[in-house]
């Protein structure tokens, strides 16, 4: 759009010079001229800082998508541990921190061991068979918290969208498809750059790019599909 009209620009400017030299005295050219330049400058100045604001624009949007995407992987991060461990997700996230705090992972050891096979030693007359069974060996457990957070208390805080309008909360869904848990955290991306030009937060919700984060809101998970990925390209995190 801003090329097209650049170039409406370029050919109104071209006709009005024409239309100058053609139709005007000469003892009013000058100042025609004069004014005619002014609005060339103005126009330029508007075109350059339209170029520009954009340009400033993607610079601040990426970054911020980059701290509250952290955020999201935070929160899919725990509600997988909670999964594993209760079976479901959660949509409170105080339930998530206290799980956190509290909950521990049972690690195993999987060996292979070979044992008689007394069915098939008595079928085969005596003849000893063996067979190889899967042993699942209990070695201990591990906190979530350590497995996920280490030292980090970062997870206290994982409801709160780090950038953008202050105070702003993730919105955390949970339950179940088809039987199948499910769960979703989302934010408007108006949310994260509500202190930015309307028109450009505007254009970024109704963004459709393979390069670009789609649709209104940075989302984890879905409500309507069984999925956990997030709705953003790779190359906004560096935890992916």
């Amino acid at each position: 759009m801003l090329i097209i009209g650049t170039i409406v620009v370029i050919l109104l400017t071209i006709g009005i010079v024409w239309l100058i030299d053609k139709f005007v005295p000469k003892n009013l050219k000058p100042i025609l001229n004069i004014l005619l330049w002014i609005g060339i400058a103005f126009l330029a100045y508007n075109t350059y800082k339209s170029v520009y604001g954009v340009i400033e624009f993607n610079k601040l949007k990426e970054k911020r998508y980059a701290q509250v995407i952290d955020k999201l992987i935070d929160i899919r991060d725990a509600q997988l541990a909670h999964k594993q461990i209760t079976g479901k997700y959660t949509d409170s996230f105080d339930n998530l921190i206290k799980f956190i705090d509290t909950a521990s992972f049972t690690l195993t050891q999987r060996r292979d061991s070979t044992v008689l096979d007394e069915e098939a030693t008595a079928r085969y007359g005596g003849v000893e068979t063996f067979k190889t069974i899967i042993l699942i060996d209990t070695l201990g457990t591990e906190s979530v918290k350590d497995s996920l957070f280490g030292t980090d208390n970062r997870y206290r805080s994982m409801m709160n969208v780090p950038v953008g309008e202050e105070g702003a909360k993730f919105k955390l869904e949970a339950g179940e498809l088809d039987g199948t848990p499910v769960f979703e955290a989302r934010v408007d991306k108006s949310v994260i750059l509500f202190d930015q030009d309307k028109n450009y937060v505007k254009n970024e919700q109704e963004v459709v790019s393979v390069d670009g984060v789609n649709g209104p809101a940075l989302i984890v998970g879905s409500m309507s599909e069984v999925n956990t990925n997030g709705n953003w390209p790779k190359n906004y995190s560096q935890k992916e």
